[in-house]
């Protein structure tokens, strides 16, 4: 028989999720957790904020953090969520980089693989889209190659195939996860929970992200949402949120003829965010012009972008 005295030690690990923008990571990560903790969409820069995902099974707990893709600043915004995806590569124990291996390297898939060179935790190359033809698995293998040989270093990496569409495609990174963590004696977090992220950006988060998906390309990194109040009883939300826009041009797409984008918005996001909380959740959405709202810095602070809120 066991002894009951015996602590038994399980495997944990914070995973910290990088890689240029719109390489999977957000899809990806749902899929290792099991259940949306990321919005996700097909416009570059989804990710906003530094999303923490947490699995926990009978192998112990993944903790991850997923963060926004580099790209090109051109804003405070663009900056901070820059500053975001630089610092979840320091401090972590096990560092994720994923790569869209359906299309060619990209300066930014370069400039990670030259961090990993001198990261001081284990690396993961995580080949995603591995469902798609073509699929460019030799083309970054040939690039790390390169770097190590112009750098002059050897530096030990997995690297592993994935796909975030299929279940199966992430349950080989998963078990390759939980061989790098380490033994612990408790864990990080409970056991009964998802994610940590704070419950007004993850609303603002969904609604944000049905806009993307009515808006497609029209004006997404120009969109902002911010939670303003959430009044609630034990069976009932009333959520408050306002949608920031540049210019008044915009504010009439993002309200759309007679209201209907408001009101896709409306019927899209209630019923999901109903079924996360637990709680009939109503939305109110007003939209407000705030001219170069991504250079706010107080309003960037507001919705979760810079610094505690």
């Amino acid at each position: 028989m066991s002894d009951p005295n015996v602590i038994r030690l399980k495997r944990c690990a914070v995973v910290g999720i990088v890689g240029r923008t719109n390489s999977g990571k957000s899809t990806l990560l749902n899929r290792m957790v099991g259940e949306k903790v990321s919005i996700v969409s097909p416009v570059v820069q989804t990710t906003r904020n530094t999303i923490r995902g947490i699995l926990t099974d009978d192998k112990g707990q993944l903790v991850f953090l997923d963060t926004p893709g580099l790209h090109k600043s051109q804003s405070t915004l663009g900056t901070l969520m820059n500053r975001m995806a630089r610092q979840a590569s320091a401090g972590v124990d096990i560092l994720l980089i994923v790569f869209d291996c359906g299309s060619r390297p990209h300066l930014e898939d370069d400039g990670w693989m030259r961090r990993a060179l001198h990261a001081e935790q284990p690396v993961v190359f995580a080949l995603n889209k591995s469902d798609q033809t073509p699929f460019y698995e030799a083309a970054f293998k040939e690039l790390w190659q390169a770097i190590q040989s112009e750098k002059q270093i050897q530096r030990e990496v997995f690297w592993v195939k994935t796909s975030a569409i299929h279940p199966a495609g992430a349950v080989e990174l998963v078990d390759l996860l939980y061989t790098l963590a380490k033994p612990a004696e408790e864990y990080l977090f409970p056991e009964d929970i998802v994610t940590d992220y704070p419950r007004k950006l993850a609303i603002a988060d969904v609604i944000r992200e049905k806009f993307l998906a009515r808006l497609h390309d029209e004006l997404p990194h120009e969109l902002g949402v911010k939670v303003e109040k959430i009044e609630e009883t034990s069976t009932a939300w009333n959520v408050s949120a306002m949608i920031y826009v540049n210019r008044n041009s915009q504010k009439g797409i993002v309200i759309g003829p007679k209201g209907r984008t408001l009101k896709y918005v409306r019927e899209c996001a209630e019923p999901e965010l109903s079924e996360v909380f637990g709680v009939k959740v109503t939305l109110e959405l007003w939209v407000k012009v705030e001219k170069e709202w991504m250079k706010n810095f107080w309003l960037l602070q507001q919705m979760g972008y810079a610094g505690e809120m």
